[in-house]
């Protein structure tokens, strides 16, 4: 009887767990369904679609729906994860309570993240997740748009050609691999120049202005990617003036595609992604159904993943045996150039230190710190594409109280 009784009460114990879990299933899979058809609405009542082409003009508010929705605007080449992903688990080191401060205020992390231009931020140390926090309608699995943080996994691709052997140098010619350029301003720039922007090319690279070469062909590719530049005039002997040109990352991305004969996404998903175990399936944008990625442009991904990409660059740094990069690729890629001591391969640096970062408009970034094994990744909605701002403000000052404290345990 006492085991009848036992087996009973199991029964009605698992009964209740499992209506419980089926609840909070419905829960979440309704509250994803309200999410989705909410968001939905906002694309189709703001004319998301429509006004796709002018994504650098959306208002802050369109860009809080809008950047976690491209691939519902976009053509997108899937960047599959690999079968043995496995979520990073978190090892909580109490950076929940970091403080820091901006015009003698003190402000918590949770401040940082409640500021209307914060979208989420994730913290690794020694390739361990160390701290998670996102926005309301954000979470580990949002895809939001990278834009130039972009360039630095297409510098990351242009290593991997060259160990590959597709690339026998980046003191080759950009005419070499992409030869519609011959007779062009391009004619006689080496890969290394288009790397470090200093090709000599004329650019106008002014987000605010409808009418500069990036808004007018920032996110091209392809042939109308050639055609546009091949009508640059020179402005510089290459090698010579640092100018920022998304179109040289873009042309990266061409040149790649030339040298290994396969699509970038792909390329990309068989040297890094899978081998590295991303958590999630990226997206990366195409100028067309089943065309081409924009190189300097627009992958998709989690935060984590893209901290992850930072991990990933981290320990490149002493060139393993088992790199996928051809040897020294990421220390000749954070040294300066010498047009732009805070440029290297299509990395941001720092001056008198070791540390770069992915930086892309709007407050996206992946900053890593070398000597601390430490890598910060954000997604952000900045209000002005570049520029100073309160985000930009808080942010240094978080991330200095961060290097802190982890310099301190």
């Amino acid at each position: 009887m006492q085991h009848k009784n036992k087996v009973t009460q199991l029964r009605t114990n698992t009964f209740r767990y499992c209506r419980f879990s089926l609840v909070a299933i419905t829960l979440f899979i309704g509250n994803t369904y309200a999410n989705v058809t909410s968001d939905d609405a906002f694309i189709k009542e703001h004319k998301l679609v429509e006004r796709s082409t002018d994504i650098l003009f959306w208002t802050q508010e369109e860009r809080a729906i809008g950047f976690k929705s491209i691939s519902r605007m976009w053509p997108t080449r899937v960047v599959a994860k690999s079968n043995n992903a496995k979520p990073m688990v978190l090892n909580d080191i109490g950076l929940s309570d970091i403080t820091y401060e901006v015009e003698g205020k003190k402000y918590t992390i949770e401040d940082f993240i409640g500021l209307k231009s914060a979208i989420g931020i994730v913290v690794l140390k020694d390739g361990e997740l160390v701290y998670e926090n996102y926005t309301d309608g954000n979470d580990k699995n949002t895809r939001w748009i990278s834009f130039s943080v972009t360039k630095s996994v297409s510098s990351l691709l242009i290593g991997a050609a060259i160990k590959d052997g597709y690339i026998a140098s980046i003191d080759d010619q950009v005419v070499d691999y992409l030869p519609q350029l011959k007779g062009s301003a391009y004619d006689g720039t080496s890969i290394k120049n288009v790397l470090h922007m200093n090709s000599g090319v004329k650019w106008n690279e002014d987000y605010s202005d409808p009418n500069s070469d990036v808004s007018q062909a920032g996110a091209s590719n392809g042939i109308t990617l050639i055609n546009y530049v091949k009508a640059l005039p020179r402005a510089h002997k290459p090698g010579t003036v640092f100018n920022y040109n998304t179109a040289e990352s873009n042309l990266i991305g061409e040149l790649l595609r030339s040298a290994i004969g396969n699509n970038a996404a792909t390329y990309l998903q068989d040297k890094i992604w899978q081998p590295y175990a991303m958590e999630s399936d990226a997206l990366w944008v195409l100028d067309r159904p089943n065309g081409v990625e924009t190189g300097g442009c627009c992958l998709l991904a989690s935060l984590r993943d893209f901290a992850k990409v930072g991990q990933f660059a981290y320990e490149q740094l002493p060139s393993p045996e088992n790199s996928p990069l051809a040897k020294n690729w990421l220390t000749d890629s954070v040294t300066p150039s010498d047009t732009y001591p805070n440029y290297g391969y299509q990395w941001w640096l720092e001056n008198d230190r070791n540390r770069f970062r992915a930086s892309g408009i709007f407050g996206q970034a992946i900053a890593i710190y070398p000597e601390l094994g430490l890598v910060i990744a954000k997604h952000g909605n900045s209000p002005q594409a570049t520029g100073p701002s309160e985000y930009k403000t808080h942010e240094k000052a978080l991330d200095a109280a961060i290097v802190a404290r982890i310099n301190d345990m």
